[in-house]
């Protein structure tokens, strides 16, 4: 459903302040034509990650620009040594995360990942083990996905997998493999509906990257 910017922005700003972990009154909201764009400050990267997702959530925003700065309160204001510590053992204590394949570097509280990991739940996995850590002002994820499987990408499987999903239209979905990357492009009714299209598609055996160039069109 398509709104008009100022019912679009009250709708958006009714959401941040109904969501108990943000303070709305340090968030600015602008939005034209849907696409939403989020100034101002935060306290942590919890809360920089929250206002996002609330956004992502709301009916006629096609796309989210999220230009939230962190202001760390002094009271959780951490030296990098420290911050990298928690880090490691966050990650260690993650049973969907392989540690040992991924190298962590912080610089004035912003975290770092590199390495190389089998599936994208595993990437994702690494980023939610560390947002709520005290100190983080954001997560630079520079993770690659190489998957083990060696065979052929069957474009047919990845058809069936977005067509099992209620929320899909698979008719306005176009599918295409070159290798080890899937291509996904087409027109879909809302931002969440394309993650969910994306998130299906990362789990796809052998992916080791997904071009998501659905094209958001509201009614």
């Amino acid at each position: 459903m398509k709104k008009s910017n100022d019912v679009l922005r009250k709708e958006v700003i009714e959401a941040i302040t109904w969501e108990p972990l943000l303070e709305s009154n340090k968030i600015d909201v602008n939005v034209q034509d849907g696409i939403v764009t989020l100034t101002g400050s935060v306290d942590n990267y919890t809360q920089k990650k929250e206002a996002e997702s609330t956004v992502r959530d709301i009916l006629g925003v096609t796309a989210v620009v999220d230009d939230l700065k962190v202001h760390l309160p002094v009271a959780s204001l951490r030296n990098d040594t420290d911050i990298a510590s928690s880090v490691v053992k966050a990650l260690k204590e993650s049973w969907a995360v392989p540690n040992h394949r991924l190298k962590v570097t912080v610089e004035n509280g912003w975290v770092t990942l590199e390495g190389i990991l089998h599936w994208n739940f595993q990437r994702k996995a690494a980023d939610n083990a560390i947002r709520y850590l005290e100190g983080v002002r954001g997560v630079i994820d520079k993770i690659k996905i190489e998957a083990e499987m060696k065979n052929e990408i069957e474009k047919d499987i990845v058809v069936k997998a977005l067509s099992r999903s209620w929320i899909l239209d698979i008719g306005n979905i176009k599918v295409r493999v070159d290798g080890k990357t899937i291509f996904l492009s087409g027109i879909v009714s809302s931002l969440f509906q394309k993650e969910e299209a994306e998130r299906i598609t990362w789990n796809t055996p052998g992916v080791w990257y997904v071009d998501n160039e659905l094209f958001v069109e509201l009614d």
